[in-house]
């Protein structure tokens, strides 16, 4: 018989060691720890959107096809753009230019309005002024001055209507019926003969309490003088109307008929046709 030594098993347990105050981790060391704790947490977190960001590129990677139809669907955009842009500019150019020439014409054309107007005035006031001076002149005085050349400056005394009715007895209803005849011309004529200078003389040539004389186309000699009024004194005969224009001919409208002594006896009626009249 064997005998076995029986041996207690006995447990071999590790005395813990005590810890002491200078092993117990001070809040210092715990702060620490917790900072370095967060350090790497971000870290860690930093280094996850940074490998998500490259696998988002990653996967946004074109191919050149894809490329290139990105880039031409970008120009056609700008492209696009710009003809709007510029199809709006032409646009408000065109409006610019259309109005600027509105205001052109419109300023062009006022004053040939004004021109026109003023112009139909004054042929107007003109043709008024003429025909007054042919009704102050009278028919005998319009053939007087049909009588003298245009193109030469002259001075007609001209005798007014009542002026030959009241010393030649001219009546222009009697002696003008369809022409005159031989005794009315040679009477105009002996007139015009007396009453014409070959020069222009008009009022502001004559001063006031000055004579000028002057000779008129037959020899006449003629006395001129200004009265007080302006009007002009011609051999005591006085002016009804002065400084008429025609042409180069300027008329003065005579309250008598300017004649010498001889002529105005052979125009005077006589005293039997005055009894038997």
């Amino acid at each position: 018989r064997k005998e076995y030594s029986v041996q207690p098993q006995i447990k071999s347990q590790r005395a813990e060691p005590e810890l002491s105050l200078s092993q117990v981790p001070s809040p210092i060391e715990n702060v620490s720890g917790l900072l370095s704790l967060v350090r790497s947490i971000h870290r860690k977190s930093e280094m996850n959107l940074l490998s998500f960001r490259m696998s988002k590129a990653a996967r946004e990677l074109l191919t050149p096809q894809q490329l290139t139809e990105k880039v031409s669907f970008c120009m056609i955009g700008m492209n696009r753009g710009r003809f709007l842009k510029t199809s709006i500019s032409f646009v408000w150019l065109v409006v610019l230019f259309g109005c600027l020439f509105v205001v052109l014409i419109s300023v062009l054309r006022l004053p040939e309005v004004s021109n026109s107007r003023k112009a139909i005035g004054l042929y107007h006031n003109t043709k008024t002024r003429e025909s007054s001076e042919s009704s102050s002149i009278g028919k005998f005085g319009e053939k007087m001055i049909e009588m003298l050349p245009e193109d030469l400056a002259f001075t007609v005394f001209v005798p007014s209507e009542r002026a030959f009715e009241r010393d030649l007895r001219l009546r222009k209803n009697e002696s003008l019926v369809e022409k005159m005849n031989d005794d009315t011309y040679a009477v105009i004529s002996r007139v015009l003969g007396f009453s014409a200078v070959p020069r222009t003389i008009i009022t502001d040539d004559v001063s006031s309490g000055e004579e000028i004389l002057y000779d008129s186309i037959s020899g006449f000699v003629l006395y001129i003088s200004k009265d007080v009024d302006g009007m002009l004194v011609v051999n005591r005969v006085r002016s009804e109307k002065v400084d008429i224009k025609r042409n180069k001919i300027v008329v003065h409208v005579m309250d008598g008929v300017i004649m010498d002594a001889e002529f105005e006896e052979s125009v005077q009626p006589d005293d039997d046709d005055d009894e038997e009249k």
